[in-house]
């Protein structure tokens, strides 16, 4: 296991240089650049769109859509990830995360903007698209598009899994006394009762959990912050001065701060990797721009306030650790306390009681299911992309997530979160330079939406106008042009 640890942690390293990070980084600000910054222009359009559609014949409704995203989304990404980061690269990292989440909403809504205009109907009447789809027939390259699906079939579908798990039996550990291994089998059971049902199932499931999940956490994180109310402002200098190395302390490792913040931040709004997306392209909508904004607001959600959420319960009570990177701690407050999901646990426990250690268990499990249905239906996508009806490679591939899944709760944290890094890694460098390639599409589709809107009109999405051809009539309902 020692050896397995090794070689993932390597090829982690390896996937994760900083050209990956400066991709992200950079992809973000020219898509911010080429779209006139449509994460900050259009604000009032996402939270009118996000409520304002109807429920969907052949799909889901784009709330389901949002809710579905958020959902897989708001995991471990969101709690033992910037706990980790905090420990990695300090405080400074979560600055990093911000600026990720900021530019990244011009990359998530670049690729559902294309997933939308690119998706198909398949021979049950549902909508379906993602990467793979915008990859075949905008950018003409099948081979491309193949190797995005198998990607992300590898990535939700083998890679990630285990991620949840793991956090999700260490907390249950922790509060209840109870062995992992057992947790880990009874959840990984109702796990495949879920995910042998549907999108419909999933998205029903998403959409109940997701709200309450979020708010009852954020409690949690207000409570703390109207609490501690007068070390805010010495909170927020540390974060900005280490994070731009004006910090003496944490001066030593910026270049951490900006790598983990960037890759924590990834991985908790997957902005660029493709992944929003999939499930985006399943919801019924009249313009591609509709679901684009409500998945740029979705990235808002996710990692400014569920995100920072866990960077204000960690850092307002003191409760984490800063290593130097040579095996040394800069900070010390926790002791031996592994870096991840038993911060936040500790940090509850300690302010509100033991209660709400059990309680942080209860919602992690909400985050862990609704991330894992959302994560093996976009393994899911890509398999149908790949082997179109069979039914045993869909099978097949199901059986192999809860496996997957089920595996989190016999490895090691560190290796099962660099297997977790792998998956968005490869996925980011895919599917990245996909829509870089493609930006220009997306500008036009956003430009016609404002244009129609402008107008006092309704936006509705007219393929032909972009040269995209409807094989599967998926924008059949709204051509009336």
């Amino acid at each position: 296991m020692e050896v397995f640890s090794t070689v993932v942690n390597q090829l982690d390293s390896l996937i994760w240089s900083m050209a990956l990070v400066g991709l992200c980084l950079g992809a973000g600000f020219y898509l911010s650049l080429r779209l006139g910054f449509p994460q900050v222009r259009l604000i009032a359009d996402m939270l009118r769109l996000l409520f304002g559609d109807k429920k969907s014949e052949h799909g889901i409704s784009s709330f389901q859509s949002f809710a579905t995203t958020v959902g897989a989304r708001v995991g471990m990404g969101n709690i033992a990830g910037v706990a980790t980061a905090i420990f990695i690269g300090g405080p400074g990292s979560i600055f990093w995360m911000w600026i990720i989440t900021f530019i990244g909403a011009a990359s998530a809504f670049t690729e559902s903007v294309l997933g939308q205009a690119y998706k198909i109907r398949n021979s049950s009447g549902v909508f379906m698209g993602g990467p793979a789809y915008y990859i075949e027939h905008g950018l003409k390259c099948r081979p491309y598009a193949k190797l995005f699906a198998i990607i992300a079939a590898l990535g939700p579908g083998f890679l990630l899994p285990g991620v949840q798990i793991n956090s999700l039996v260490l907390v249950f550990e922790e509060a209840f006394a109870v062995d992992r291994v057992i947790v880990g089998f009874i959840c990984c059971a109702f796990l495949a009762f879920i995910i042998f049902g549907s999108i419909r199932r999933i998205s029903k499931l998403a959409e109940f959990l997701t709200p309450f999940m979020c708010l009852f956490y954020m409690g949690f994180a207000a409570f703390i912050l109207v609490s501690h109310w007068e070390q805010i402002p010495a909170m927020l200098h540390m974060i900005v001065t280490s994070a731009i190395g004006m910090d003496p302390l944490f001066a030593g490792i910026i270049g951490s701060a900006v790598s983990w913040g960037v890759k924590r931040g990834i991985y908790s709004n997957e902005a660029g990797m493709g992944c929003g997306a999939i499930v985006s392209s399943a919801a019924e909508t009249s313009h591609p721009a509709k679901q684009g904004l409500i998945q740029a607001c979705s990235i808002y959600v996710d990692t400014l306030l569920i995100g920072t959420a866990t960077a204000l319960i960690v850092l307002l009570t003191g409760t984490y650790n800063v290593s130097d990177g040579q095996g040394g701690l800069l900070v010390n407050s926790v002791g031996n306390i592994e870096a991840g999901i038993k911060w936040a646990q500790y940090s509850l426990i300690n302010t509100f009681g033991t209660w709400s250690g059990k309680a942080l268990a209860i919602i992690i499990v909400m985050f862990v299911f609704t991330s894992l249905t959302g994560y093996c239906y976009q393994a899911e996508t890509n398999i149908r992309y790949l082997f179109k009806r069979n039914k045993t490679a869909l099978t097949a591939v199901r059986v192999v997530f809860v496996l997957a899944s089920f595996f989190g709760c016999l490895v090691n944290a560190n290796a099962i979160w660099a297997l977790g890094d792998i998956g968005y890694g490869l996925m980011g460098w895919a599917n990245i330079i996909a829509i870089i390639l493609l930006a220009p599409k997306a500008v036009a589709i956003l430009k016609d939406y404002e244009s129609q809107k402008a107008q006092g009109q309704d936006p509705v999405f007219n393929p032909d106008k972009f040269g995209i051809h409807d094989y599967t009539g998926a924008w059949k309902k709204y051509q009336k042009f």
